[in-house]
């Protein structure tokens, strides 16, 4: 699952060939979350509400960025980094 950003401490990854939604994962600690990429919706797992915050927040600044790399998984390419929240 390759990383595709880090920022105070959470992790965001994507699958090649995932399941829809078209989505991402966000790590921060033990802690993980899916995120729908349409919507910006936590649909599976959990994040403290700060963390969530800012994925949520970064993800919104890189919404297009986020869905185009979806279809790169969906078609085996190699995903591209997304600058991190600062």
């Amino acid at each position: 699952m390759p990383e595709i950003s880090r920022f105070f401490g959470i992790v965001i990854k994507m699958f090649f060939d995932d399941h829809n939604p078209p989505h991402f994962h966000a790590f921060y600690g033990e802690d993980q979350a899916l995120i729908d990429i349409r919507n910006l919706a936590v649909f599976a797992g959990w994040l403290p509400p700060r963390a969530l915050g800012l994925v949520i927040e970064w993800a919104t600044l890189h919404q297009q960025e986020l869905l185009d790399n979806w279809h790169k998984a969906e078609d085996q390419e190699p995903l591209v980094k997304i600058e991190p929240l600062k």
